[in-house]
């Protein structure tokens, strides 16, 4: 019961840490961005894969060692609609992920570059399509651990 409880706990912490920074991206592309900004938004994205591999880790730990086993999670469809939104996720994280490194890129070449604000608007419509998705989650979930998409 204790490794279930320590890795429950593991994989909320990692997913208030993927929130957290996720929320951060969304923020600061809602205001221009500077030299600062822009460099700070990478380490951020940077954190945020972070975060995203320690819920799939965390997760993948929970279904091998959690105490209800394999067999009640993977006979349950809710918990492939969980594994899809995060794969769907993650994948959209990619365009913001390549826009923030060609930007830095732009930037140590010239120091006078801006982000072009419709570039930027798109990134923040993608982020929040991310958090948007990545909310619904956890609606799937309480389905999977109540048993009810068995």
């Amino acid at each position: 019961m204790w490794i279930d409880a320590i890795l429950a706990y593991l994989h909320f912490i990692a997913i208030f840490i993927l929130f957290g920074y996720l929320i951060a991206e969304s923020l600061m592309l809602k205001v221009p961005l500077d030299a600062a900004a822009i460099r700070k938004l990478g380490r951020i994205d940077l954190l945020y894969a972070g975060a995203a591999a320690a819920v799939l880790v965390t997760g993948f730990l929970r279904l091998v060692y959690g105490a209800k086993g394999p067999d009640f999670y993977l006979q349950s469809w809710p918990v492939y609609v969980k594994i899809g939104l995060f794969l769907l996720v993650a994948v959209i994280s990619v365009t913001p992920t390549l826009a923030y490194v060609r930007w830095r890129r732009y930037l140590d070449h010239d120091a006078a570059w801006q982000v072009p604000s419709e570039e930027q608007r798109r990134m923040r419509r993608l982020v929040m399509i991310e958090l948007h998705l990545a909310g619904m989650i956890p609606v799937f979930a309480v389905i999977m651990s109540r048993g009810l998409g068995h």
